[in-house]
């Protein structure tokens, strides 16, 4: 059995979530809560399972080796276990999907995550107006860029690439989950919009939502 060390409302265990799903694996779920008592993550225990302390990580029950990172994870999933793909089959294919995820998870997401807005809030000393502000900024700049990305390309269809969903909106969708927390206008994406409402309509990405996690507050 794989075990999900996750938080319902983090999007780089949304994402692992998501592919789990479209994957059809069962896996048991591990609660890591980044906020009580200081963050569990931060424990001598969970450290031991994630040097970075991060969600999420993910156990593969066959041999017990712990995986880290998001993307690196959904990758192995695909390789290693059966299932719908979640990269094409050609090399052109799987670099714009690539490129797709990782403008979401390696350039746009670093700069909101959890601990980069609290240190903001804490540190730095910024107002929650500020933080906010901040927060708006960086994903507008990003999703902008995400939109004419997809916009622009033949191969983006009903999802990111194509007309099944992969990897890249693996990471979209939980994005887009956090903008709108944020109150940022994910309606200023028309294609970003389009695809996301066509996710959320599969019962993997609903059984992947914060709302329906069993640490759900």
């Amino acid at each position: 059995m794989l075990k999900l060390y996750s938080y319902f409302r983090s999007s780089a265990a949304y994402r692992v979530r998501i592919a789990l799903a479209l994957k059809g694996l069962p896996y048991e779920t591990v609660p890591v809560h980044l906020l009580a008592g200081g963050g569990q993550q931060h424990a001598p225990a969970y450290r031991a399972t994630n040097p970075q302390s991060l969600v999420p990580a993910l156990q593969d029950g066959q041999g017990g080796a712990v995986l880290t990172q998001s993307l690196a994870i959904i990758e192995y999933l695909d390789e290693a276990h059966g299932g719908a793909p979640l990269l094409p089959a050609d090399s052109l294919g799987r670099a714009r999907v690539r490129a797709l995820a990782q403008a979401v998870a390696c350039d746009l997401h670093p700069l909101n995550n959890l601990r980069v807005l609290r240190y903001l809030k804490h540190e730095l000393g910024v107002s929650d107006a500020q933080k906010d502000a901040w927060y708006a900024h960086w994903v507008g700049l990003g999703l902008s860029a995400i939109e004419d990305m997809l916009a622009a390309s033949p191969a983006t269809g009903r999802f990111c690439h194509g007309d099944a969903p992969g990897l890249a909106d693996c990471c979209l969708v939980p994005q887009v989950f956090n903008a709108r927390r944020f109150n940022c206008r994910v309606e200023d994406y028309p294609t970003i919009a389009r695809i996301t409402a066509a996710c959320e309509e599969l019962p993997a990405f609903q059984a992947a939502a914060p709302d329906r996690q069993p640490d759900a507050q």
